[in-house]
């Protein structure tokens, strides 16, 4: 964590803030959230980030008592606090204190400012490992703070020297647990219309491939894919070139995915040129 952070109203001493130990997101799991990186002091993509906190802020019944005119002054305040050349910020929402510790309350605001290490640069050039995991996120197109199942996980899937994990439910797949997904097959890109977070990362993947195909996808069709692929703000693109014990295609990143993210790290040059 940066030095400074927003809370109570104000930026303050990050080590400074609190959160009551009833609030709902501490005994019920429940709050949202959205992060998004800097990339030369300037926040990446923006305004898409905060439709979806205001949206998902409208969508759980969580008060947010700040503009979007606010907020982006109080991010410009953070970065220069912080002096966050290239980092992160974390915004999140409680989901408040209630007299019968069920319903959703005035929640509590925080912005959080990060230090942020991209992966690897041997992921991007030599592909990583999902494992299968049937499982649907619950609401899963909100940007909620409920990621137990995926934590819980975790430990499982670094013991096998896996990524990350891919959701799938009745033979459908859907999206990783912090990353939406895609996959190649002859040439043309398709990613998965269900049970998914509307990534940042995926949006601006669409804008730059107009021929990309959004519809429901198949465990099968993954086994059989040319190329994979996972998307996300920290991630950017990682090349997926092994599930579970198979291969991948060739299982080796292949040259759509390869093609996507050198016109993504164009764009992001140019966002904030």
């Amino acid at each position: 964590m940066k030095p400074f952070c927003f809370a109570d109203g104000l930026i303050i001493p990050t080590e400074s803030a609190t959160l009551h130990p009833m609030d709902l997101g501490l005994i019920r799991g429940y709050g949202i959230f959205d992060f998004f990186r800097t990339v030369n002091y300037s926040p990446l993509f923006l305004e898409d980030y905060l439709n979806r906190f205001i949206s998902s802020a409208e969508r759980t019944f969580l008060p947010l008592p700040y503009s979007r005119a606010q907020l982006s002054e109080i991010i410009s305040l953070l970065i220069e606090k912080n002096n966050l050349e290239n980092g992160g910020l974390r915004m999140v929402l409680s989901g408040g204190v209630s007299e019968n510790h069920f319903s959703p309350a005035e929640g509590k605001l925080f912005i959080f400012a990060e230090s942020l290490s991209l992966p690897a640069e041997e992921k991007f050039r030599d592909g990583i490992k999902l494992l299968t995991l049937e499982y649907v996120r619950p609401i899963a197109d909100i940007k909620t703070t409920n990621y137990t199942l995926p934590v819980w996980h975790s430990v499982n899937w670094k013991r096998l020297g896996a990524e990350d994990v891919l959701y799938h439910w009745n033979g459908w797949v859907s999206e990783s647990s912090r990353s939406n997904f895609f996959i190649v097959k002859d040439g043309v890109l398709h990613t998965p219309d269900q049970h998914i977070l509307h990534g940042i990362t995926r949006k601006h993947i669409l804008d730059l491939v107009k021929n990309a195909v959004i519809r429901p996808i198949s465990l099968e069709e993954v086994w059989e894919a040319d190329e994979a692929f996972i998307s996300s703000t920290t991630k950017i693109l990682l090349p997926v070139t092994q599930l579970d014990d198979r291969k991948i295609g060739t299982g080796k990143p292949g040259p759509v995915t390869m093609d996507i993210l050198e016109k993504f790290r164009a764009l992001e040059k140019v966002t904030v040129a």
